[in-house]
């Protein structure tokens, strides 16, 4: 089971960015798992940005992105996805994305079952 981050790179703030993560495996399907995304600096623990139910009607968003990143999915293609405009300094960081064995979404890092290998957000001033 694996778990692909990519879409990360360097932006201006104000600009726009969108991650994606593709799962792959034999038998593994994303379609019945909650999705997040989070985000980490060095030095600092990872933080939860948003999240996103199996079904993809329920969603939620750390404070200081909302309004500004749009969490998706699209089960058939077991991509999950975070469009994120009007970038800011603060939102540079290394970005995850996770995958846990429950249908709702979920804040908490431990919840989590299988984790991508980070894409590089870099947002300049």
């Amino acid at each position: 089971v694996q778990l692909q981050a990519s879409g990360g790179g360097w932006v201006q703030a104000g600009g726009f960015l969108k991650l994606s993560c593709a799962a792959s495996g034999r038998t593994f399907s994303t379609a019945t798992m909650g999705m997040g995304w989070f985000r980490q600096v060095p030095g600092k623990e990872r933080e939860f940005v948003a999240s996103i139910s199996s079904s993809g009607v329920s969603r939620y968003y750390e404070d200081s992105v909302k309004g500004r990143f749009t969490i998706s999915r699209d089960n058939a293609k077991n991509s999950v996805y975070l469009q994120m405009n009007n970038l800011k300094p603060e939102d540079t960081a290394v970005y995850y994305c996770a995958a846990r064995r429950g249908t709702s979404y979920s804040s908490t890092v431990n919840l989590y079952d299988y984790w991508g290998q980070g894409t590089q957000v870099t947002v300049s001033s």
